[in-house]
């Protein structure tokens, strides 16, 4: 009878296994792992202790000690199918695919029908497979996706996150990438590859010398870290550079300082805010040396790099008015002034448009084939020159087509001089103010009359008798 009721009488550990479950099911997981620890104090070879254990665990997102109750529990009963399959969702969440594998492969033979797990397993092994295509084709972003979705399985892998924050510092989403590194060191502060990643964000922010700290510290955890050793050399070979370059222009060696930023550029073309610092430099000395296009290119690709480099704007606005491409030069003077409204931006600003307004003029300088400095003297010595070249009579033999066009031609020049030889209207001109709206109507001019008044002869002018044979000798004497 005695051992009758020791039969019948639940063990006190199933009391605990009890009270465990109930409170698992109201998802009060803390205190099932407590009971569930009891249980397996009292009687330490029961497998489904350790598998409702690992359960717990899991749910608490601490799957290293669930995987090693889940391992226990196969250990003591090898046919327990809840144990490798909670082993196996371990590893999974860990991220290591192969060993999670191995564990649903005796799932299945134990219960031939249960697939669940083994498509979760393919699924993470597929993204393992397209991130690593991915990343070797630098799409970055298609790593980032592959990486999300893989870690909703595996939450707790180190290697999907290291691999994710790392694609997102190549993105330039240093923030991002940086918390997710973050994450990691605050469970473990030696891991390498999380001191690489915070590394590799502040290199990618120009912050060289903090970067090479943690790229050290990697190296220091991890000798045989090969991205955290070239990062670091790298990082020290750009600062190098771009400080020889810094000097040689300083030191007013635009060539040296142009090849050194050009042999920057070459070093690590992943850094992106260094790289655009390094363009709008090279475009700087470009202007130097009057290599404006290539200067206007450099800053281009400044730009592309960094949609919010400034400089970059200024620069190549300036690199912009000085070859006299004023629509482009407004375009940027107001993107920058939409960034920045300061009194010397608006200023660049109204230039540029006051410029482009004058651009679309006719430019009276060039028609007299003049600088914009040009003196009263050199003015006349112009027009004396190009009113004989283009003066009708003198194309009295040609095609009616060529008579009209220099005829044109004529007109512009006397129109240039009346604007250009009078010091109010020039001082107008040269202000951008429309000669028009002053009174000044520039369809009232004679260009025969100029002509006249400039070379001299009573009455009417015309290229006959004495008077045409003087200004054609004048003219012949211009040997033009």
């Amino acid at each position: 009878m005695a051992l009758a009721h020791s039969m019948l009488t639940p063990l006190p550990s199933e009391g605990f296994k009890e009270q465990g479950n109930a409170f698992y099911i109201k998802k009060d997981y803390a205190e099932a792992f407590n009971y569930y620890t009891k249980a397996i104090d009292m009687c330490p070879k029961n497998a489904s202790y350790y598998g409702n254990r690992a359960a717990t665990l899991m749910m608490l997102c601490r799957y290293r000690e669930a995987l090693e109750d889940s391992q226990q529990a196969v250990r003591l009963d090898n046919t327990f199918v809840k144990g490798h399959l909670r082993e196996g969702k371990c590893h999974l969440s860990l991220g290591n695919a192969m060993a999670a594998n191995r564990c649903f492969q005796r799932v299945l033979e134990l219960e031939p029908d249960n697939s669940q797990a083994q498509q979760e397993v393919k699924a993470i092994l597929e993204y393992e497979r397209m991130a690593e295509i991915g990343f070797d084709k630098r799409d970055y972003r298609m790593v980032v996706f592959c990486m999300d979705r893989a870690l909703d399985s595996a939450p707790a892998c180190h290697k999907f996150k290291i691999l994710k924050a790392e694609c997102l510092a190549l993105l330039g989403r240093y923030p991002e990438a940086q918390a997710v590194a973050s994450d990691i060191l605050r469970m473990d502060s030696t891991n390498a590859d999380a001191l690489y990643v915070r590394g590799l964000c502040l290199y990618y922010e120009d912050c060289i010398d903090k970067a090479v700290q943690f790229f050290v510290q990697a190296l220091r955890m991890a000798p045989d870290h090969d991205k955290a050793r070239l990062a670091c050399r790298n990082a020290k070979a750009l600062k190098a550079k771009k400080e020889e370059g810094n000097k040689a222009f300083k030191d007013g060696n635009f060539e040296a300082a142009y090849d050194l930023y050009s042999d920057a550029l070459t070093i690590d073309p992943n850094n992106i805010k260094t790289n655009a610092k390094l363009y709008c430099n090279r475009a700087t000395v470009g202007s130097k040396l009057n290599k404006l296009e290539q200067a206007i290119e450099d800053c281009t690709k400044a730009i592309k790099l960094d949609e919010t480099y400034i400089k970059a704007y200024l620069r190549r606005a300036q690199c912009y008015m000085d070859t006299e491409q004023y629509e482009e030069a407004v375009r940027d003077y107001e993107k920058v002034y939409q960034t920045e409204h300061t009194k010397e931006h608006k200023h660049l600003l109204k230039n540029a448009q006051l410029e482009l307004k004058k651009s679309k003029r006719k430019d009276y300088y060039k028609v007299l084939g003049v600088d914009k400095n040009a003196t009263e003297d050199e003015i006349k010595k112009a027009y004396r020159k190009r009113a004989l070249l283009h003066h009708p009579d003198r194309h009295s033999g040609a095609s009616t087509e060529v008579q009209k066009e220099e005829e044109k031609k004529f007109k512009e020049v006397g129109e240039a001089f009346s604007v250009l030889s009078d010091p109010k209207k020039k001082s107008r001109y040269d202000s951008g103010q429309d000669l028009e709206d002053d009174g000044m109507n520039m369809g009232d001019f004679d260009a025969n009359n100029i002509f006249k008044a400039f070379f001299g002869g009573p009455g009417g002018f015309s290229f006959e008798g004495k008077l045409c044979c003087d200004v054609f000798r004048i003219y012949s004497s211009l040997h033009i």
